[in-house]
């Protein structure tokens, strides 16, 4: 199986909102529950395979009792700790980290199903599939890792879904060290070089501690491997694992931001029809008041019935406070309609910024394996070409093998190895290095009318041709020596 990938995905954030939550959960409204059909990734008919790991390794259904903000706010009152996003009119720490954990398609339908038939086409019923006990197991191996890694008791919820085209885990996880929320400390490092180092650690340890054992691979950086001969299936197969796991969390990304888009257009329209009411709620209060202040004015004067006077301005302080009722309802209701969109926005930024990151890291990736093959196709080129010279020169006459005298294809073919090494030296800078080692081999003989040291302006293409010119004029023997075989 070593075509199967394990798959880990990490998102940060200020905060879980109840309809995240409710993703999670699958605790849904009616309309909520028809998107996610529509949408073609989710089959309700198997929603009853969906599961939770519960503190102490325990499978049971997911609780829907608490949502995910209130589990978080349950282990932070039960611990003593204060959110550092309580009481801020905008987040602004990062107190939450999402992982998705999974594996290639292939091998997740085999511990999820085993050999039953699942139906994956749209609308399809598989209300009879059963849970396999393979899913269960891994996911408890998956929890004991992260407990084992971030502790236990910063796991907010860990959810398995089943429903959906690829069976995944969703951890939330509380960043907690020594008591207090610590993100950079655990997780990013002082700089980006160190978080890709902890990331590619985490990956590391992720398959070493669980995936080895459930027969999905970890998949090798370039710059692990180095540039060893490979065949060309292993070329196409290594190019395949590098970037299978960066498509499939692209794929997921940009469904994520399908959902955020979907979900901002719906906050915009509730901001906007909340401003609106606000807008209306506060004419009508401004239109009251003045009548109320008139009505007042002319009773304290003693302008018409007073009787009428006074019923018009009970009626018109109890319409009144009717409106700052609903002005005061609705102005929160617009402040936290409001913070959800900063949210969403914000979501939505993080995701397309991570999205442009996996792209980029899979172009390179890309580039890498084909910069690879770019130079093992130069190296073959020219063993062919010097084979091919020292073929053709052993049928020349001496006239002309004298034509090739001084060039770089006969320093090659009679002494490549010592040519190249030499020329590595100079390229680098060692030049006393690279006079030693040519007299050691016999060389110093050649003199050479090129300029010594690199342009500020060369190019390492120039500079690489130039080195090798020098190397090959530095390794012909002195005049009296033999060269060194």
């Amino acid at each position: 199986m070593a075509d199967q990938k394990q798959v880990l995905d990490m998102q940060v954030s200020k905060g879980i909102t109840a309809a995240q939550s409710n993703e999670h959960l699958r605790d849904r409204s009616e309309r909520a529950e028809k998107y996610a059909m529509n949408k073609g990734n989710y089959d309700p008919t198997r929603k009853h395979l969906n599961f939770e790991i519960a503190p102490g390794g325990k499978v049971r259904p997911i609780d829907t009792s608490r949502n995910i903000p209130e589990r978080m706010a349950d282990i932070l009152e039960r611990r003593g700790i204060k959110d550092p996003n309580e009481g801020l009119a905008e987040p602004k720490y990062r107190t939450v980290v999402n992982f998705i954990f999974g594996g290639s398609r292939k091998r997740m339908h085999e511990l999820a199903f085993g050999t039953q038939k699942v139906d994956f086409e749209k609308d399809a019923d598989n209300i009879h599939i059963k849970r396999e006990s393979d899913i269960e197991r891994w996911a408890k191996d998956v929890y004991s890792f992260v407990s084992g890694k971030y502790g236990e008791q910063n796991i907010a919820a860990f959810i398995v879904h089943l429903d959906e085209l690829n069976p995944h885990v969703h951890c939330t996880l509380l960043p907690i060290k020594d008591g207090r929320f610590a993100y950079k400390e655990i997780f990013a490092g002082k700089d980006k070089f160190e978080y890709s180092a902890r990331m590619k650690q985490l990956h590391t340890d992720f398959f070493a501690e669980v995936n080895t054992r459930w027969g999905m691979s970890r998949g090798t950086s370039i710059s692990e491997t180095g540039a060893r001969h490979r065949t060309t299936e292993e070329y196409r197969r290594m190019l395949s694992e590098e970037c299978t796991t960066i498509e499939e969390n692209i794929d997921r990304h940009q469904k994520v931001l399908a959902t955020l888009q979907s979900d901002i257009r719906l906050a915009e329209r509730r901001v906007k029809g909340l401003t609106t009411m606000v807008d209306n709620l506060e004419k009508s209060k401004a239109e009251k008041e003045a009548l109320l202040s008139a009505a007042e004015q002319d009773l304290k004067a003693n302008k018409g019935d007073a009787e009428q006077l006074a019923a018009q301005v009970k009626s018109l302080e109890k319409e009144l406070a009717g409106i700052n009722r609903q002005l005061a309802d609705k102005q929160e209701k617009l402040q936290t309609a409001d913070r959800q969109l900063a949210e969403l926005k914000e979501n939505m930024d993080a995701i397309e910024e991570r999205t442009g990151e996996l792209k980029e890291e899979a172009y390179k990736y890309s580039h890498d394996i084909h910069s690879k093959v770019d130079t093992l196709l130069k190296d073959v080129l020219l063993e062919n070409v010097v084979g091919e010279y020292r073929n053709v020169s052993a049928q020349m006459d001496v006239a002309e093998r004298q034509l090739f005298d001084g060039s770089l294809v006969q320093s090659i073919a009679e002494q490549g190895t010592d040519v190249m090494h030499c020329a590595t030296m100079l390229f680098l800078g060692m030049v006393d290095d690279a006079t030693t080692f040519a007299e050691t081999r016999g060389g110093g003989g050649g003199g050479s009318d090129l300029k010594w040291g690199r342009d500020e302006d060369e190019d390492n293409r120039a500079w690489a041709l130039r080195s090798m010119r020098m190397a090959s004029r530095m390794m012909r023997p002195a005049i009296g020596k033999k060269p060194k075989r």
